[in-house]
């Protein structure tokens, strides 16, 4: 059926068919509001402190970026984006968008039963097999940040400077920490049981040794038979393509299959900004083409390896999307092999989402939801990485203003 190893991603008929001619128009609007940096750095510093202060600006965010970028504020309201979304054979990646902050343990608690809540209503959903869960919202800052710290100075492989790390804690931390790796292991656990995956989301450079650390235990308890727990490999770090091998290793040696999102990354500024302030290497690639020299070497490693490694492409980029394709082709793999996916952000990159989904490739959209307070941090990362990434708010502009006239609006 499906002949072309190429994908076609200039056609917007079907990038788009899921939005009618007012919806489109709107995002036309956005898009190129975003295109005004003045606009978007004013609106970045405004909308949160506004929301704090109770101003009434919901409603214009509920009108504008949070429908553009969003699935909606609660489950219900999601599920018809998500229903929408099957119509074209596209997935949906759940994300509930709570981001950490310093609270009590009973917030962390809640936390915890809410992503559970998730995976139990992710698996009443025939097109919902992946659901996203951030550490932060389960554990304290500043103990990853410590524990990140000691892991640094301890040698050996992951796990074994990790185990040294859970040593060197005080008696109330250490009990802190297993009040983590509970709430962990319980969502992990209910994800098997439901047959849902769950995707660790990446983090800042100096918590992330811990989350590794706890993801590679989780996918060995889980991922036996099937990728259930994935880990988010951000390629924008110059140790990252090591890193996938290092994990491969892992799961060969303990026998487990490696779950793996590969992502560029999100936090390049801040990294680079702390790492000049603090005086250490910066972690961050020297430049954007080593960036994507080893996004695509992780594709095709991954892919050399699809038994042992279950990979999700997540980007907007067009080549790296198309590499992905190509390789599964050449290899007489199908399109929707269940041990590759590809996805995107809602509201972006639809020509490539899309037209994936048309040729028969697994691919899913990264649906957050939550009430519009707690989802702001998220839709300003949007709106500032639309108007900092070259050329994105132009892409999406051009393809957005190419179909209204398909359309002859």
């Amino acid at each position: 059926m499906h002949t072309a190893s190429k994908v076609s991603f200039d056609n917007t008929a079907n990038a788009f068919a899921y939005k009618n001619d007012q919806q489109l128009k709107k995002a036309q609007f956005l898009f190129s509001s975003m295109g005004y940096n003045w606009l978007v750095q004013l609106g970045t510093r405004l909308t949160p402190w506004a929301i704090k202060a109770g101003l009434p600006v919901k409603g214009l965010i509920r009108d504008t970026l949070f429908e553009q970028f969003v699935g909606g504020e609660t489950l219900q309201e999601t599920a018809k984006v998500a229903d929408k979304l099957e119509e074209f054979h596209v997935q949906v990646i759940l994300d509930y968008g709570v981001e950490g902050g310093d609270y009590g343990e009973d917030e962390k608690d809640h936390a915890c039963e809410e992503f559970i809540k998730v995976i139990e209503y992710a698996a009443t959903q025939a097109n919902i097999p992946f659901m996203s869960v951030k550490v932060t919202g389960l554990a304290r800052f500043a103990l990853l940040e410590k524990m990140d710290g000691l892991m640094r100075q301890a040698e050996g492989t992951l796990i074994k400077r990790y185990e040294k790390t859970v040593e060197q804690l005080s008696t109330t931390e250490k009990t802190e920490w297993q009040l983590v790796c509970n709430r962990m292991e319980k969502v992990c656990s209910t994800a098997a049981a439901k047959k849902v995956a769950v995707l660790i989301d990446a983090e800042e450079t100096w918590i992330q040794d811990p989350v590794d650390a706890l993801t590679m235990l989780m996918m060995y308890q889980q991922n036996k038979t099937t990728a259930i727990v994935y880990n988010t490999a951000q390629l924008y770090r110059h140790d990252r393509y090591q890193f996938i091998h290092d994990c491969f290793e892992a799961a060969e040696q303990r026998n487990f299959i490696l779950g793996i999102k590969i992502v560029r990354g999100a936090y390049m500024e801040k990294e680079r900004k702390r790492a000049q302030e603090l005086g250490y290497p910066s972690p961050i690639q020297p430049d954007k083409e080593s960036c994507d020299r080893d996004y695509n070497n992780a594709v095709e490693f991954c892919l050399h390896h699809v038994d042992r490694i279950a990979t999700i492409i997540a980007t907007h980029n067009e080549n790296s999307n198309q590499l992905g394709a190509q390789l599964l082709h050449s290899k007489g793999l199908p399109h929707h092999h269940s041990h590759v996916h590809f996805s995107q952000l809602y509201g972006m990159s639809d020509h490539i989402t899309f037209n994936l989904a048309k040729e028969g490739y697994s691919v899913s959209k990264y649906l957050p939801f939550g009430p519009i307070e707690d989802v702001v941090p998220y839709l300003m990362r949007r709106a500032q990485e639309n108007s900092s990434m070259s050329g994105q708010t132009g892409r999406e502009l051009a393809l957005i203003k190419k179909e209204m006239k398909r359309r002859g609006l």
